[in-house]
């Protein structure tokens, strides 16, 4: 069970890695502006990060820590409406306001923070 979970946190963390390689490519080389790819690894990172807040394949004696998932689902969600919000106005031929840009990368890089640190 606990290999399982690793594998879990594995394809996590390879939802993370798309979301912020793809925001860093369009902020730093690209047009900036939102791709299908950040979409992807946003719900690969949600999809298995939903799994992980499960209470399942724990080493005896351990606990979850809820306020840290809890930070983690907003600041998610967060990133979620800021890339709607984004890819909706493109689709619309409007330009993404660089706030809503900068944000999803700060709140990303956050998350992992979150992640390594907490």
């Amino acid at each position: 069970m606990e290999t399982l979970r690793h594998i879990v946190l594995f394809v996590h963390l390879i939802g993370f890695a798309v979301l912020f390689g793809a925001w860093a490519v369009q902020a730093f080389g690209g047009k900036r502006e939102f791709t299908r790819l950040m979409s992807i690894g946003m719900s690969i990172a949600a999809v298995a990060g939903l799994v992980l807040a499960a209470p399942w394949g724990l080493p005896d004696g351990a606990e979850m820590n809820y306020a840290k998932i809890g930070t983690k689902l907003v600041i998610l969600l967060v990133i979620g409406a800021l890339l709607g919000i984004g890819t909706a106005r493109q689709k619309r031929g409007e330009k993404i306001a660089p706030a809503v840009f900068w944000l999803v990368g700060i709140l990303t890089a956050t998350n992992a923070g979150i992640a390594a640190i907490w």
